[in-house]
């Protein structure tokens, strides 16, 4: 039973830095490229990041997040990692992590319908 869980997320104040964290098990992590998305309230899914690789080599920024947004994963951990630095009141959503099988490309990372498995999510909520 594959199963990722996420965790890093709270309230916390514009101007702050956060780690998401995607715990990944039942699955072999190294074969699958982890994406993250985000999704506010009335609005739709929103492709953020992505690390891809065996050895997270091809690492992958939506380019409005880009210069704030660092994706990663630690293999031996099963472990991916959303890193969002100067936190913004926009950035307040639901984050979650997926998992896409052998996807390397950018254009095979973008779109939700292309990931195996999802997490639960994490709210993450930054005030002014």
């Amino acid at each position: 039973q594959v199963q990722l869980v996420e965790s890093g997320g709270g309230l916390v104040q514009a101007g702050d830095s956060l780690r998401l964290s995607c715990e990944a098990s039942g699955l072999t992590f190294s074969s699958y490229a982890m994406g993250w998305f985000r999704q506010a309230p009335g609005k739709e899914r929103e492709w953020v990041a992505a690390a891809a690789g065996s050895d997270g080599a091809f690492t992958y920024v939506a380019d409005s997040l880009k210069g704030r947004v660092t994706a990663s994963r630690d293999n031996a951990k099963n472990t991916a990692y959303l890193q969002i630095d100067n936190l913004k009141r926009e950035d307040t959503a639901a984050y979650f992590c997926a998992a896409a099988y052998k996807k390397i490309r950018l254009v095979s990372l973008i779109k939700w319908r292309d990931y195996n498995y999802w997490g639960q999510g994490t709210q993450v909520t930054v005030s002014s």
